[in-house]
Order: structure tokens, then sequence, then C-alpha cells
């Protein structure tokens, strides 16, 4: 493990000085724009400019590339981005990712039997590409990848109250999974039938349907955080996705979008290719009603969605909101509201909530997480001790700090600290104790902020 955390460390820091020195020589060189691209950018609020300023979002060549989420969701269009960029000819590239080295301690008060501890890396990676495609076309293509097999294990890290997926045939329970090395390996093509509306197609091997907010790894109200939350397999599961098709049509403001995709969640092979079987399908509406707001609702059926209940659907019922302003260069305040709920086939509904907050200065940061979440016990794996049905009320309140202790190669080295405090029913207090605490510490890698003009439609 220990040895798997190290290469993984050295590799990120090679791929992040090439990308790094490559940005700033392609900078030097002169770059295209084109007129359609020029014309029909709204209102910019003034920020320092950097190389890529011509860079659209992926799937408009009218919108922003600050609005980018996971998949095909939408984030604010004043949301800060983290990442390099470089072009080549009529190609724009972008990569961007994390690494957390850290210790993390669940229960680290001892106040029930479930808690665990762990030397891990949370991980990911992502390139992404893009080119316009005559007057009116844009082709996009994404690939994300994680190393989180070799730097947690096969079953995940520690982190109580959690669940979802499997490892040797067992259900991960106080357990996040890891994600897969091939966690996206997308494309897309986006019409424009003129300023105010696009139409997209999206194919992605694995990839993420029309389905939740933007995934928490990307959304910049959780970027301080290493832990999945709780209600990952209520809100923003489907990210990982062996066979999505979203077709979609933006006006305006507004982008409605369908989704056709296995249900499915990926096996324990985190490595391989799973079966596509497009058994399932999803809705979404978004809205960016100003450059600091974006808001889904999204609805989906999620056909066997866990291999070891084979014959549970679930439907699935997202809405969310957040919210960013700048307050500088190099300073952001940003918050996230997430309310999503399961309703299986066999009829047991448990909703769940999430609301981040997450304060950016230039050196500092300090972050919150509140979740409430219902979950089964079977969820839990307490069938022997409660009605499988019977759900309980989990609540989490996560805060942390940290701080950039070096910027190289337009890449921060960032320090922190976090603790999270767990509340549940007394009838739970004999397995998890009564206010379990969880600690960490983290060494975080990632890209510095690109620093640019935040553009935003003015319609």
């Amino acid at each position: 493990m220990k040895s798997s955390i190290f290469l993984i460390t050295i590799i990120a820091l090679s791929i992040t000085k090439t990308f790094a020195q490559h940005t700033g020589h392609e900078h030097s060189e002169k770059t295209g724009k084109s007129d359609t691209t020029k014309s029909s950018m709204g209102s910019m609020d003034e920020m320092p400019m950097d190389s890529m300023q011509m860079m659209s979002s992926s799937f408009s060549r009218n919108l922003p590339m600050n609005r980018n989420g996971s998949g095909t969701s939408w984030q604010p269009d004043s949301t800060p981005m983290y990442a390099y960029m470089a072009h080549a000819g009529k190609w724009n590239f972008m990569f961007h990712g994390s690494i957390y080295l850290r210790y993390t301690y669940q229960d680290a008060n001892k106040a029930g039997k479930r808690g665990d501890n762990q030397l891990d890396a949370p991980n990911w990676f992502m390139l992404m590409g893009q080119r316009n495609v005559g007057k009116r076309g844009l082709f996009h293509f994404g690939g994300m990848f994680s190393l989180d097999r070799l730097t947690e294990g096969g079953n995940g890290y520690p982190l109580l109250f959690q669940t979802g997926e499997s490892w040797k045939g067992r259900k991960l329970v106080d357990r996040q999974h890891p994600h897969d090395l091939f966690s996206e390996l997308s494309i897309a093509y986006t019409h424009m039938v003129n300023k105010d509306i696009d139409i997209t197609g999206y194919f992605g091997y694995p990839g993420e349907p029309a389905l939740g907010p933007t995934a928490f790894m990307h959304r910049i109200s959780a970027f301080n955080n290493p832990d999945a939350p709780l209600g990952h397999h209520w809100q923003d599961a489907t990210h990982i996705t062996f066979g999505v098709a979203t077709f979609g049509i933006r006006y305006k403001k507004f982008k409605l979008e369908g989704s056709s995709f296995t249900g499915r969640e990926p096996n324990e092979n985190r490595y391989n290719f799973d079966k596509p079987k497009f058994d399932s399908y999803s809705y979404r509406l978004s809205f960016n009603p100003t450059s600091n707001l974006s808001m889904q609702v999204s609805r989906a059926f999620i056909n066997s969605p866990e291999e070891l209940e084979p014959g549970i659907n679930i439907w699935r019922t997202t809405a969310s909101i957040s919210y960013n302003i700048m307050l500088g260069n190099e300073s952001h305040f940003t918050n996230t509201f997430v309310w999503g709920q399961n309703e299986t086939s066999d009829k047991n509904v448990t909703p769940s909530f999430l609301l981040e907050s997450n304060l950016q200065l230039k050196k500092w940061a300090v972050y919150g997480r509140y979740e409430g979440i219902k979950k089964a016990a079977e969820e839990l794996e307490l069938e022997a001790l409660f009605d499988t049905h019977k759900n309980f009320m989990i609540n989490a309140f996560t805060i942390g700090t940290n701080y950039t202790v070096l910027a190289i190669f337009k890449t921060n080295a960032v320090i922190g600290i976090q603790a999270t405090m767990f509340n549940t029913e007394a009838s739970l207090n004999n397995i998890y104790g009564k206010n379990p605490l969880s600690a960490q510490v983290y060494l975080r890698i990632n890209p510095g902020m690109m620093k640019m003009k935040m553009r935003s439609m003015n319609m």
C-alpha cells in the first residue's frame, strides 16, 4: 500500500510538471478564435487573463468553460477552475485532478465497534479535449481515470455509515468503494442552431447520465473534502456508468436532457469494462439564472443497481442548487445544497440531503459539510437485529481547514485537517456508539487556479 501511494505521487508530479511546462510554452505561440465564439459571448466579469480564454464550454460554443461539471452537468459560470490547459492547432486540451495522501481514523474516540483507520490516497485524473467543427459544430472527448484500487485496496477506504457496491461478494458497509481505473471515456458533438439554442449528443463507456448534480469530486463546494458524501448513492453515484447515451437541448439559460444507460453499478473488478445494457433512463432540467447560480432537478429509473440485490430496482429523484461568488483573484465562497431520494421496487423510500460550504482564500481554506440521510437496516447489514426496512436517520457534521504550503509549476501542495461527528438513533449506540468522531490529516496535490476572464451569458 505505501509503495503504491509513493508511486502514484511520483507519477502525478511528473504529469503536472509536464503539463505546466507545455502550457507555458504554448502560451507564447499565436492562438486562434472563431468569430462565432467572439460574438456570442455575453458580459464578462474581469479577472486576470490566462492563456486559454478562447476555450468554450464542452457542450456549447456560446457558454463559458467554467460551466463544465461532470458528465454534461452545469456549475455556476463564476466557478473557478483548477487545471492545466494547452492547445495544438485547432484543439484545446485541459488536464485536472487531485491526489490526497492522507491518514484517516474513523471512530477515533472509540465510541463503537465499526471504526477503522487507514493510510491511503484517494485520487482522480481527467483529460479533456475539444475543437470547433465547421461554423456551428463542437466536438469534445473526455477521459477520467483513478488509481484508487492501488492506493486504497479493493474495499476502498473507511467511512462510518457509508454504503454501496461490494467486495469479495459482500456489501461494503462503513467503507467508500474505490473508483474504476477507467471512470469516463466519452465523446460528444454539439450543433449550434443559433446563439440561444444548442443540440448535444453524448456517449460514454463509461460515462455519466443526465442525473443529479455535478459529482462530488468535481464540485467546487467539495473541493477540499477528501471524503465521498454518505448520500453518494442517493445523489451522484451514476458518474461512472458503463454505457450511457444522452440527448440534450439548451435554450438560453435552460437545458433539458434525457439519457439511456446501464443501471448496474461497476463490479468489483476495477480494471475491466462492464457489459453495457442500456436498461435504465433519466431526465434532467438544468437552469443557470445568473453567473453565480446553478440549479437542476432530475429523475431516473435505475434497473438493478446493486450486484448483490439483482431483484431490486430504484427510482431516484434529485434536486440541487449551487452558488459561487468570487472574492478576489484567488478567493471564492461556494455553497451547494443537494436533495436526493431513492424509492426501491419493494417500496422503501429513503431521502437524503447535503449542505456544503467552502471558503477558499489565497492560502487558507475553511470548509464544512452537513448531511442527513435515512438508511435501511439491510443497507447497514443489520438485518439480524432489526426489520429489513427499518430506516435509521444518520447525521454527519464535518469541518476542515487547509493551507497551501507550496505553489510551483502551477501546482499546489496543500496540507489539511478534517473532523466529522456522526449522530444517529439511540438504538444503534451499542454498534456505532454515541456520537462517534472521525479525524484525518492529508497532503493534497492538485493544479493551481487558472486566472482568466469569467464569462457569463447576458440574455
